[in-house]
């Protein structure tokens, strides 16, 4: 159910979780989990009140805290990665971009079947806009699947492409890159501790220097950080990635990446020299995102350049001490591909288009709500159709939109459907788990990452609880 009003939300938390100063107590644990949670989580996305949306995402984010499944940085993680402490697994970056509540429960019954910690939940700058998910929404999204599902442990919250708009920057550079630090507290503020900035869109190939192609990139990726390190949280470390080249155009070299390091490096120093710097590394290396989609619809093979992967890698936890070089767009790759991330000290891929694919193609999707969704894009928004693309095609790359518009659809399609979808994705999760070493991580996030309570006032309109 959707609660109208913040007094149907109060009295549906009588007898299962009271609150105490900025603090709930949990009073039944198994009725918070069988049943308040749906409409919790219902809620805090549909709720026509946005004092309800709020109210019901605090309770969320409380419950998480107190139930063992607490938002955190993957810092110290990846410190653990750049030092050899830890290795010989990838850590899937995983985008949700629909049906979020339904897709992280498979997600977590997978990690749990396999023991796995080491995954990350993440959303992109354009992601947010097109698939209507705000940070608050997404992390009570992910939450709430922890909490349904009894998974306990650290939940990585990521800020995927929190990217530099490179027309936007060339024209007001200072708006834009306000615009990114903007999102980036944002984020921050809604438990998003893991930031990837994406500036490499300013990288200029035209000029005559490596230094002078990368400078806007490494200086923009220095000023973000040191503005990071200033708004989060007393006690956390917010992990913050940086990316070379822009995806899909040429592959990155060991010498970019130096050159990169060691500018950023002293770029960062002249705000502090004692400000961490990132943790990770994303590169170029043959793929583009969301696959290249053939005149039929199907997706083109790609040869992803492995080498450059295990190079990069090297050279950055050597030389560096990051975690490893970072690979984007793979989620549409052939099976016998992941096995070679952990083989070449990738310490992160970035997994998204395949997951939307699998829902959208689902025998146990609705025909008619994909025949709906499939119209509003003919005919809403046929002018994105390049002349040179087939039907397929177009459809393929802008489908990704019908996530927003069509949200509460989606949330609503009926229970046996979402069943099954949900069994699909885990099935998948669980290869991918399997494939990327991520089988026992459990116990090696659990020792290494340790969650820090982070204290958020209790909403106004929860303040005179009903007891």
């Amino acid at each position: 159910m959707t609660y109208e009003t913040i007094e149907q939300l109060k009295e549906d938390l009588l007898n299962v979780v009271t609150i105490e100063d900025d603090d709930i107590v949990i009073v039944d644990e198994n009725r918070l989990r069988d049943t308040l949670i749906d409409d919790l989580i219902y809620s805090a996305i549909f709720s026509p009140e946005d004092e309800v949306k709020s109210a019901a995402r605090w309770v969320i984010r409380m419950a998480g805290e107190q139930m063992g499944c607490r938002i955190a940085s993957i810092q110290s993680l990846y410190d653990a990665m750049g030092n050899d402490e830890v290795s010989g697994f990838t850590v899937p970056a995983i985008n949700l971009r629909g049906i979020t509540y339904y897709s992280a429960q498979a997600v977590f019954r997978a990690a749990m079947k396999s023991k796995s910690g080491a995954f990350i939940f993440e959303i992109a700058r354009s992601e947010i806009g097109y698939t209507d998910q705000r940070p608050s929404e997404y992390a009570a999204a992910i939450t709430a699947a922890a909490i349904k599902t009894g998974y306990r442990g650290p939940l990585f919250l990521q800020g995927d492409h929190f990217q530099i708009n490179a027309k936007k920057y060339r024209a007001d550079a200072a708006t834009e890159t306000q615009a990114i630090k903007a999102l980036v507290r944002e984020a921050i503020n809604a438990g998003f501790y893991n930031i990837d900035i994406d500036a490499s869109t300013v990288v200029d190939l035209g000029k005559p220097s490596i230094k002078e192609q990368q400078k806007d990139n490494y200086s923009i990726t220095a000023d973000i950080t040191a503005m990071i390190r200033q708004v989060e949280p007393e006690g956390v470390t917010v992990s913050v990635g940086g990316e070379i080249g822009e995806i899909g155009d040429k592959n990155t070299t060991v010498e970019e990446f130096t050159i990169f390091m060691d500018n950023y490096l002293k770029k960062l120093r002249e705000y502090s020299q004692t400000l961490k710097g990132i943790s990770k590394i994303s590169i170029q290396t043959g793929t583009t995102h969301g696959g290249v989609p053939l005149p039929d619809g199907s997706i083109a093979q790609v040869k992803i350049d492995f080498e450059t992967l295990k190079q990069i890698s090297h050279v950055a936890k050597s030389a560096y001490g990051l975690s490893g070089a970072v690979q984007h767009g793979a989620s549409t790759l052939p099976d016998e591909a992941f096995d070679k991330f952990p083989e070449t000290g990738t310490s992160e891929i970035h997994l998204a288009t395949g997951f939307q694919n699998m829902i959208y193609d689902s025998d146990n999707f609705p025909v008619d709500l994909r025949n709906r969704i499939y119209s509003y894009i003919k005919t809403e928004l046929g002018s994105e159709k390049k002349e040179t693309d087939t039907e397929e095609q177009f459809i393929y790359k802008t489908r990704k939109k019908g996530f927003g518009i069509f949200k509460k659809d989606m949330w609503n399609l009926p229970s046996e459907a979402l069943k099954s979808i949900g069994e699909e994705l885990e099935a998948q999760f669980s290869f991918l788990f399997g494939k990327l070493n991520l089988t026992g991580t459990k116990d090696i996030v659990d020792n290494i990452v340790k969650p820090l309570e982070v204290i958020h006032e209790v909403p106004l309109s929860l303040k005179k609880q009903i007891r």
